[in-house]
């Protein structure tokens, strides 16, 4: 009898072993079924444009599996792109919540949720998202880009170098961040400026030139912030500044160096600037045309304008070298001919922008450090050629 059991143990180990396994097998089969049943009721639900149906049935299926997450954020992500912003709200919070979530998961729902709240003008409730996902290694420069744009919309300029700071310290600077921090801190300096405050204005320039040294802007506002104080001497001393960073942005300088000259009565530190760099940008020969003219020496100025006109025409040029034909004695018919010409040349170049972004190409005539189309920080800047310099 005793051997008969120990026969008989192999036998009832292996139906237990196969009653198990189909118990499991019963309830894979019942939840799969209890899932489908769900996911095709959401589906009925959303085909048959009843979205708020949809979007309780299927939320019921996080319950069921975890494994559901990437189909609840493309649902989300379809409302949002739908426009429909408070059902997206809706579907991303109720994963964030879920506890038995990823953190990769929760992470990469708060992002989209952060994305709701943005596109909804849930500023505050967009910020308080991305903030948290500053500590996660996949989305931690995605968050970073959305809160510069929150404080660049809002204007927070302290926050945003608060922010900028930060993402140094932890991750190392880069070019892209450092021109970004110069930027803040120069527009922070425009809000002292307009409330007179210069000492704090100044201040904010400097570290402006410290986070970026290739950094222009500051450079041309501490000049006109000089100009201002009419510290003429300083002002120059600042806005020679500029073409050693970016000869480019010299034809901004070349108006307030001109101002500085004729308000200290000595055009010398000027003249030395133009003869080193009229070759490079139109203002700068522009400038010293007007100044041999100013001088003058008309004849002088004349040829000089041809000759540069010759190798580098511009708009601007010819208008210069018409008022300049004007003042010396051709006839009263030839005056007027001239006369209507420049006109015409002015009237053209006023209707031309002035400035073009490199980045996206948007064009305009009016200084725009970051880009109103592209949102880039220092990519806008003045047009060279015909119709600029």
């Amino acid at each position: 009898m005793l051997e008969l059991l120990f026969l008989l143990l192999p036998v009832a180990a292996g139906y237990g072993w196969v009653m198990g396994r189909n118990s499991v097998r019963q309830a894979q089969r019942k939840q799969s079924s209890i899932l489908s049943r769900h996911y095709y009721r959401g589906l009925n639900f959303l085909l048959s444009d009843q979205p708020d149906k949809a979007v309780d049935t299927l939320m019921k299926m996080i319950n069921i599996d975890s494994d559901t997450v990437e189909t609840h954020i493309a649902m989300g992500n379809f409302f949002r792109h739908r426009g429909e912003l408070d059902r997206a709200i809706r579907v991303h919070q109720n994963l964030v919540d879920k506890e038995q979530l990823s953190d990769t998961q929760k992470q990469q729902a708060l992002k989209e949720l952060g994305r709701d709240y943005l596109l909804a003008g849930f500023l505050e409730r967009a910020e308080a998202v991305f903030l948290q996902l500053l500590d996660s290694d996949k989305y931690f420069l995605d968050a970073q880009q959305q809160l510069f744009n929150i404080y660049q919309s809002t204007k927070e300029w302290e926050r945003a170098i608060e922010l900028a700071e930060k993402m140094v310290d932890c991750h190392g600077d880069s070019l892209e961040l450092c021109e970004r921090v110069s930027h803040f801190y120069c527009e922070q300096a425009e809000v002292y400026l307009k409330k007179q405050q210069f000492e704090k204005a100044e201040k904010s320039l400097q570290k402006a030139i410290l986070s970026d040294e290739h950094a222009v802007r500051p450079w041309l506002a501490l000049g006109k912030m000089a100009i201002e104080q009419h510290s003429y001497k300083q002002a120059q001393i600042y806005l020679k500044e500029v073409p050693l960073r970016d000869v480019t942005w010299l034809s901004e300088a070349v108006p307030l160096l001109e101002q500085c000259a004729e308000k200290l009565g000595d055009s010398s530190e000027l003249e030395a600037l133009l003869e080193e760099y009229y070759q490079q940008c139109a203002s700068a020969y522009l400038a010293r045309s007007r100044l041999l003219a100013k001088q003058g020496h008309l004849q002088q100025a004349s040829e000089f304008l041809l000759r540069q006109l010759r190798e580098k025409p511009t708009m601007k040029g010819f208008e210069t070298l018409i008022s300049q034909y004007r003042q010396q004695d051709g006839g009263e018919q030839v005056g007027l001919s001239l006369s209507m010409l420049q006109e015409l040349i002015h009237e053209q170049i006023e209707q031309r922008p002035k400035y073009r972004c490199v980045s996206c190409g948007f064009s305009g005539r009016k200084i725009h450090w970051l880009c109103p189309s592209c949102k880039k920080w220092g990519v806008v800047k003045p047009i060279k050629g015909l119709d600029g310099e």
